[in-house]
C-alpha cells in the first residue's frame, strides 16, 4: 500500500499530474512551444558556444516549429492532446532556449497570445537565472495575480567547477539572487538539475539536491545527461571521456535525491527523453518508461518515499 500523502497513484513522490489535479480539479497538459527566443550563451553576449550539452533547438525538440506562429504551434499540439484527454486544461510551456531574454514588449506579446487561447490556465516559462530583469519579474508578478505562472530556472549543478566545464556562464550566487527575487514575488519556481555531468560523483549530485531542499523551491526537474550529435559535449567526450551513468546508477542516485527532498516539492521530471536520431549516449535514456518504472519498482523494494531523509519537513 502506498502511504505517500501527495499521491493518488502508486507513485512514491509528488508528481506534477497530482499537483495540477489538486490545484485545478482536472487534468492539465503542458503544451511545449518554441517562441524563437535566443540565449546570451549563444548570441555572443556571454558565449557563442552555448552550454556544452545543448542541442541546436535549445532543448526544444518537443516544442513547436519556430517558423510557425505560436497559435498554430499551440493548436497542432492541442489536437494531439485532445485525442487522449478531451476535457483537459492547458499550460503554455515556453520551452526552447531562454524565454525571458527579450524586450518586455516582446515578452508581453508572446505570453498574452497563449494566455488568450481557450482553456489555458497558465504559463510555464523556462529561462536562465541571469536573464530575469527586475522589470520582467515585476511583470510576471502582475500576470501571476491573473493566471498561474511558473518560472523554470536552469541550474544543473551547485558546483561552480562543473558549471565552468559545461559553460553555463553563471555561478551559484547568480542563481540564488534570481530565486530570491522570484520567491519574494510569490512566483512558483521550478529548478532544473542534471545528473551525470562530467566529473561529478554520486555525492556531488546528492549535495545539489540537499542544497535545493533548504531553499524555498516549489518544483524540480531531474535530467540525465545526454550526449547529442553536433554539440560541444560530443567533442568534449571524444577528447576527455568521462563515466556515463548506467541506468541502475541513475535510478539509485535519483531515488537518493528524492529521499532528501521535502515531499511538498513537485517532481516535474525524473529523466530526459532525447531524440533517438540525435543521441550518442547513453542509449538507455531512449526508453523513458523503463527508467520511470525502474524508479517506482526500486522505491517499493526499498520501501522508501520522497522526503524520508528530509530534515526540513
Amino acid at each position: 500500500m502506498n502511504n505517500f500523502i501527495y499521491s493518488n497513484t502508486n507513485k512514491r513522490y509528488h508528481t506534477l499530474d497530482y499537483f495540477y489535479k489538486q490545484k485545478f480539479g482536472t487534468k492539465v497538459c503542458k503544451i511545449s512551444l518554441n517562441a524563437g527566443f535566443t540565449c546570451p550563451n549563444i548570441d555572443g553576449t556571454l558565449s557563442k558556444n552555448g552550454c556544452i550539452y545543448c542541442s541546436k533547438s535549445g532543448s526544444g525538440e518537443y516544442g513547436g516549429n519556430p517558423k510557425e506562429d505560436l497559435i498554430k504551434q499551440f493548436n497542432e499540439i492541442k489536437k494531439v492532446m485532445n485525442k487522449k484527454w478531451p476535457n483537459t486544461k492547458y499550460i503554455g510551456y515556453f520551452q526552447a532556449r531562454t524565454n525571458t531574454y527579450a524586450p518586455l514588449n516582446v515578452l508581453k506579446e508572446k505570453y498574452k497570445t497563449i494566455l488568450k487561447q481557450e482553456n489555458v490556465v497558465g504559463l510555464s516559462i523556462a529561462t536562465r537565472p541571469d536573464c530575469l530583469s527586475d522589470e520582467c519579474i515585476n511583470y510576471l508578478e502582475q500576470l501571476n495575480k491573473k493566471t498561474f505562472i511558473t518560472v523554470e530556472l536552469g541550474l544543473q549543478t551547485i558546483h561552480d567547477q562543473t558549471s565552468k566545464i559545461i559553460n553555463r556562464c553563471h555561478n551559484l550566487k547568480c542563481f540564488e539572487k534570481a530565486l530570491k527575487k522570484l520567491k519574494e514575488k510569490n512566483i512558483f519556481t521550478v529548478v532544473h538539475i542534471i545528473n551525470g555531468l562530467p566529473g561529478e560523483t554520486k555525492e556531488m549530485m546528492i549535495d545539489t539536491v540537499k542544497y535545493l531542499n533548504k531553499l524555498n523551491i516549489d518544483g524540480i526537474k531531474i535530467h540525465m545527461l545526454s550526449i547529442l550529435k553536433d554539440t560541444p559535449l560530443e567533442k568534449y567526450y571524444k577528447i576527455k571521456p568521462f563515466h556515463i551513468l548506467t541506468q541502475d546508477e541513475y535510478i539509485d542516485i535519483t531515488i537518493n535525491q528524492l529521499e532528501h527532498l521535502n515531499p511538498k516539492i513537485v517532481i516535474q521530471r525524473l529523466t530526459g527523453d532525447p531524440m533517438k536520431e540525435s543521441l550518442i549516449a547513453p542509449s538507455w535514456t531512449i526508453k523513458k518508461i523503463d527508467v520511470l518504472n525502474g524508479i517506482d519498482k526500486e522505491m517499493v523494494k526499498r520501501n522508501t518515499y520522497q522526503g524520508v531523509k528530509c530534515d526540513t519537513v
